[in-house]
């Protein structure tokens, strides 16, 4: 596979989304949990999403239960608490395995793409993101720590 968009995943509701649905956008790619340490990110990529609201750019949310599993809801239950908690409008996913042998084959490919520390392909933690630019291709990865609003300069430049 070469770009994002090659890919699919079920979304929150259960309906099976083709990636390509979002040709042509920047996308920031992140794996979420509701019991983190850095769940408060959700205030900032809702931030970012409106912010670039009118530009081709899109948040992507990819809850995952890998992490000291801070993700321990189902669907409906994330879906409730992103609206609830950060009134979160950006597209949210069904849970995905973001290692191991089950790991969604958009993860291993993402991973791939911008390897982490010391040149690994593990996701370390909750709130890895990924930034692709509008052909597809990943051109940052940015560790849990990083706050959404210190990307919003790198995504202005690929829109």
């Amino acid at each position: 596979m070469t770009s994002v968009y090659d890919f699919s995943a079920r979304a929150i509701d259960g309906a099976e989304v083709s990636l390509d649905r979002f040709r042509g956008q920047a996308l920031l790619i992140v794996n979420t949990a509701s019991k983190c340490g850095f769940t408060g990110q959700y205030e900032g990529l809702e931030k970012l999403h409106r912010d670039f609201a009118d530009a081709p750019f899109e948040v992507l949310g990819f809850p995952c239960n890998q992490f000291g599993e801070q993700e321990p809801g189902r669907a409906a239950e994330i879906a409730a608490f992103c609206a609830t908690s950060f009134d979160v409008t950006f597209p949210l996913f069904d849970k995905v395995e973001v290692n191991g042998p089950d790991r969604h084959p958009l993860y291993a490919w993402l991973a791939k793409q911008k390897r982490g520390l010391f040149g690994s392909e593990s996701i370390k933690w909750n709130f890895t993101k990924f930034l692709t630019d509008r052909e597809g291709r990943v051109v940052a990865r940015y560790a849990p720590q990083t706050e959404p609003e210190a990307i919003k300069a790198d995504i202005e430049k690929l829109i």
